[in-house]
């Protein structure tokens, strides 16, 4: 057997175009999971199956920052609240942490830390708590007068679900607080169910003849999101108390000792929790719990870090859906053998032919796995960019014995192949050179800048292929696009596979005549087609009309331009705030010399790609006559400023040039947004304010020429300081 790890291909090694399809395809899959995992408890595979995908999609937005999307896992928390349950607002949002795997990344993890509050390292340690990461259920609980008023799943981070009632059932959370606690006390933790109860539960559940859970995990969460508070009660819930939300007064200044006052304050603590003082420390307790892990009485999935004093917390912040001073250390996967019984090659939205292992089921530590993706042709024949070997089998074959593991780059991932086992008449996977669609040619590019041929090979057949066709028209009307209730993936298949005149849709105009043509059709009326009837026809066309008024950012990313995820659609309606004008400005800018172009490329985190692919876009003249006639079937709500009270800033571009000596300028640019202030990377006409730090060079003097007011850091940070008291 081979001991050779499969090639992993670096993010470095993606193409804009490769690197954008797969943002794509983490986002939407993980979306997939954060809803079976926080709306329905019921998750399709492992934490440490998650992770690696989430670690994949890190991965490639920090390689490609100018192709993050704004439905990307990296800026969202959870998922929306169940209903059957009432809302609850949380008055500090709920977010979650960003992850380390290897030892390397908690070092970072400190570094980084040290950077962005200039902390020179001879200036002595910087205290983090470690404590474990309970596997578990997040649960805000508010008490006012010391008294519990509710009790909230942590939803999407900002609304969750109000479990109250629930809550007041489990023995670990106290019903009133001591004297000496604050009026207002937000306590945050996990809500969990030791090994023993679970197992105790599962044996009842059995006896009973109804569903076992599957993990002590998806126990907890369904028992406290049970609809019944009785069956809440009859469950063995615990809780340990690890954070808080708000205060109305916060009685001590690190997290260590917040943690213990929870403790004073009759909550369950974890007795494992830490102060460390270096890199060395934080590592030993993971090491160390991590041996002790099969001997826990409770699951966990990790080490999570924090820098233990709370003004230092304070400053650095956070970033996106996580902070700043917070990590967790997560343990390492599993895996498994298994044999590949086929593969099969999917056609994307973008053309891409990308090959599927279809497994023989596994179970990997809980969770059965029957497929994983195999990237492209090359990979499935072990050739590296260099042309070389990248392991001892060279190649992927259709009845090997693979080895799988529930982490790394992509998950399933293929790590290695038992030649052993390997059929005698097995022959090497011949990937197609036609499109499986529509016949078309499937060629690979080669890439002008770097003259390497592209990994993936592409149909050729572009409007004439149905995949691609249905694809965008899936997009199109996808959750985070149009939104139409009723027209899912399936509809679209259906009504794609209609003639024009019986209601068929090949664009997405036609999206919103499918009533008009179908009223006017002389033969089958589509209440008429199996699958149908007058009340789901009338729920849909209804669906239709609600979306004939969007607001811009959802327009543009429904649109399906390449490079274009809803991150960038919303960089662009922020910026260009109307149709019209977006529409207009990117005509103009397929002038590159035009203040058009210089006014893209200038909006802060867009960048010449998406500025390219975007100006191509409304370039081609089918793409324009395709968007005329939706939008005349459409109209799109203009976008609002956002406005920061009281901020001078608020509502204005920023352009940050030179060194800046009294914060880092990750931190200069996230108190610029905090004061609602756009921050772009180059000087132009739309820009306000211009901070020079020593050193400013070409931005200061084409502010200094086209009359635009500068101020030195000092006034920045003087500024910056009066804003957040």
């Amino acid at each position: 057997m081979a001991d050779t790890m499969l090639f992993d291909r670096d993010p470095e090694d993606l193409t804009l175009e490769e690197a954008a399809a797969e943002l794509e395809r983490l986002a939407r899959e993980i979306a997939d999971h954060d809803r079976r995992y926080h709306g329905e408890d019921a998750p399709s595979i492992s934490d440490a199956e998650y992770d690696a995908l989430k670690r994949r999609n890190d991965a490639i937005e920090k390689r490609f920052p100018d192709l993050v999307r704004s439905d990307s896992p990296s800026l969202r928390v959870g998922s929306a609240p169940a209903e059957g349950f009432g809302k609850v607002t949380h008055k500090i949002p709920m977010l979650s942490l960003d992850n380390a795997f290897e030892d390397g990344d908690v070092r970072e993890f400190v570094g980084r830390i040290r950077r962005f509050l200039k902390l020179d390292p001879l200036q002595g340690a910087i205290a983090i708590t470690a404590e474990p990461k309970i596997d578990g259920l997040s649960l805000s609980l508010r008490y006012e007068n010391r008294k519990l008023v509710s009790a909230a799943t942590r939803g999407d981070g900002t609304v969750g679900e109000n479990v109250t009632r629930n809550a007041m059932t489990v023995s670990d959370i106290p019903d009133i607080l001591p004297a000496d606690a604050p009026d207002v006390v937000e306590v945050r933790g996990e809500v969990y169910m030791r090994h023993d109860d679970f197992q105790a539960l599962n044996a009842r559940m059995e006896a009973q003849g109804t569903k076992v859970f599957a993990n002590p995990r998806n126990a907890a969460a369904g028992s406290l999101r049970q609809l019944n508070a009785d069956v809440t009660r009859s469950r063995p819930l615990r809780f340990f108390a690890y954070a808080w939300g708000e205060l109305s007064e916060t009685p001590c200044e690190t997290q260590y000792d917040m943690v213990q006052m929870l403790g004073k304050w009759g909550f369950s603590v974890n007795p494992r929790m830490k102060r460390c003082e270096s890199v060395e420390e934080l590592l030993e307790v993971y090491h160390g719990i991590e041996e002790e892990r099969a001997l826990l009485d409770y699951d966990i999935d990790g080490i999570v870090y924090k820098v233990d004093r709370l003004d230092l917390q304070q400053r650095l912040g956070f970033v996106s859906r996580a902070p700043r001073w917070a990590i967790a250390h997560k343990f390492p996967a599993e895996q498994a053998f298994t044999v590949l019984n086929a593969i099969e090659i999917q056609v994307g939205r973008t053309g891409a032919l990308t090959p599927v292992a279809k497994l023989e089921p596994v179970t990997v530590g809980g969770v059965v796995v029957s497929n994983a993706t195999l990237h492209n042709e090359d990979y499935i024949k072990g050739i590296g960019q260099d042309g070389e070997p990248i392991r001892e089998g060279k190649d992927i074959r259709v009845g090997d014995t693979v080895r799988i593991q529930r982490a790394g780059d992509v998950i399933p991932q293929i790590v290695d192949v038992d030649l052993d086992k390997r059929p005698k008449d097995s022959l090497p996977f011949a990937f197609p050179t036609e499109c499986p669609a529509c016949h078309s040619h499937a060629v690979r590019d080669v890439n002008p800048t770097s003259g390497r041929t592209d990994a993936v090979r592409r149909c050729t057949g572009g409007l004439v292929c149905p995949a691609q066709a249905k694809e965008k028209l899936k997009h199109f009307v996808s959750r985070h696009a149009f939104d139409i209730e009723g027209l899912g993936d399936k509809q679209v298949e259906f009504f794609y596979e209609l003639p024009m005149e019986e209601g068929g849709i090949r664009q997405p105009a036609d999206i919103f005549t499918i009533a008009e043509r179908d009223r006017a059709s002389p033969i089958i009326k589509l209440r008429n087609r199996d699958g149908w009837g007058e009340t789901s026809v009338a729920n849909l066309f209804a669906a239709i009309d609600a979306r004939r008024e969007m607001p811009l950012n959802r327009v543009i990313f429904a649109l399906g331009i390449r490079h274009v995820g809803e991150g960038n659609a919303k960089l662009l309606a922020r910026h260009y705030l109307d149709w019209e004008t977006f529409a207009g400005s990117m005509k103009a800018a397929a002038d590159t010399g035009s203040d058009a172009w210089t006014e893209l490329v200038g909006i802060d985190g867009v960048g010449v790609t998406v500025a390219n692919a975007v100006v191509e876009f409304f370039a081609e003249e089918h793409n324009r006559q395709a968007v005329d006639a939706l939008m005349n079937e459409i109209s799109s709500q203009p976008m609002e400023r956002v406005e920061a009270d009281a901020s001078p800033v608020a509502g204005k571009t920023l352009v940050f040039t030179g060194t800046l000596e009294q914060m880092s300028r990750d931190e200069a640019k996230a108190r610029a947004e905090a004061m609602g202030a756009k921050v772009a990377g180059s000087v132009s006409k739309k820009t306000n304010l211009v901070i020079a730090g020593p050193g400013a060079g070409s931005k200061l003097k084409k502010a200094e020429e086209l009359g635009i007011e500068v101020i030195d850091e000092a006034a920045w940070v003087e500024m910056a300081r009066a804003f957040s008291g």
